[in-house]
């Protein structure tokens, strides 16, 4: 691949990686000694220049670092996530230390976003089963989303700032709704359990006598029975950028699916079958309604696309269901451990994207180029 730049993390194998939203020349890296099982963490401010990919500021932290988010009112500041539970505000125009620190979670603090929207809160999930919203003024939350597993990933809606979504180990994605009253199961609106099966739609009433026709089970596009899978940890998730009713999921059984959340029992409307272990991280592109980007313990690194773009004709009435696979665009295959993070570039003509892993390398990199090659 001719366009890639590479940058070493010594010491650190990384979690994440996230473009700053104001520059195309500006990322941030989160990363672990020791794979995050004992150890610091530290914070790489990396820029992009002439010279090529070179850190700019590190901040080094007592525990691992898992996630990381920019904020969206000050450039110059970022949030992590870290091994003890705590949240740390860093500014990098300022000096070495977090001007804030948020302490409330009893676990691993295991994900971090910014509200894309409003712009004055971010969130947090941790290993202790709660999502957590902030304001970056106060150290107490603001509020408290009660879910009862690990929670591995939780996110804002980018088109609804009161849309809060997540994913947690028991195969499950949760919707909560915060204009919604707080007695009303903690602001929950919508579960999905991702792997199940479709649910057919009621049956009509029925003549007396007559026994009720079930209908077929849903099929893949590819022709294959769809019948679900066994219920497995879901580790990622994120929201399309065009459509603000989809999201796609990912974890432990390395399927990626696509859902419709208006349609919360009607199983996923596109599956995204080929990486060969579990999928770390998921980045829908903010340039194009139909591609996402996914990094997986195979140490691999693919785009896709989810076939909407792709016009359906119609199914006859008694056709069963047909669930959409989608195209495998391109495969990066440079890292040589797990790749853990991966995010797409603002600006530009769409392509460019940062991936993460284990191997203490974090590369950037043209999906342009992959495409082709």
């Amino acid at each position: 691949m001719a366009s890639m730049l590479e940058l070493r993390t010594p010491g650190y194998n990384p979690y994440a990686v996230k473009y700053s939203p104001y520059y195309d020349s500006r990322l941030a890296v989160a990363a672990a000694a020791n794979y995050g099982i004992i150890g610091n963490g530290r914070l790489f401010v990396v820029g992009l220049g002439p010279a090529g990919i070179q850190i700019e500021r590190a901040f080094d932290t007592n525990d691992a670092l898992y996630d990381l988010a920019w904020s969206e009112i000050n450039e110059n500041q970022v949030v992590v996530a870290t091994g003890d539970g705590s949240l740390k505000l860093f500014d990098i125009s300022a000096g070495d230390f977090p001007v804030m620190n948020f302490t409330e979670h009893k676990r691993e603090a295991f994900s971090v976003c910014w509200n894309p929207v409003a712009k004055d809160s971010f969130l947090s999930s941790s290993w202790d089963g709660t999502v957590k919203i902030w304001s970056p003024s106060r150290p107490a939350s603001l509020r408290t989303l009660p879910v009862g597993n690990c929670v591995y990933s939780a996110a804002f809606s980018p088109q609804n700032p009161a849309i809060v979504s997540c994913v947690s180990s028991d195969s499950h994605i949760r919707i909560f709704d915060l204009r919604t009253p707080v007695s009303a199961k903690y602001h929950l609106t919508t579960v999905i359990a991702a792997h199940a099966p479709p649910q057919p739609p009621p049956l009509p009433p029925q003549p007396q006598g007559q026994i009720p026709v079930m209908p077929p089970a849903a099929v893949l596009s590819t022709g294959q029975t769809y019948a679900g899978a066994v219920p497995a940890e879901l580790l990622t998730h994120d929201w399309n950028k065009y459509r603000e009713t989809v999201l796609a999921a990912a974890g432990v059984d390395r399927l990626i699916r696509c859902f419709d959340i208006r349609n919360p029992n009607g199983g996923p409307i596109a599956v995204l079958p080929g990486h060969d272990y579990a999928v770390r991280r998921l980045a829908w592109s903010p340039h194009a309604s139909d591609v996402l980007a996914s990094a997986s313990y195979d140490m691999t690194v693919r785009v896709w696309s989810d076939g909407s773009m792709l016009a359906q004709p119609p199914p006859p009435p008694d056709a069963p269901q047909v669930i959409p696979v989608g195209t495998q665009l391109g495969v990066m295959n440079r890292h040589a451990e797990f790749a853990t993070g991966v995010d797409w570039c603002l600006f530009g003509t769409g392509g460019w994207l940062a991936s993460a892993g284990w191997d203490q390398r974090v590369l950037v990199w043209d999906a342009h180029t992959l495409l082709r090659g």
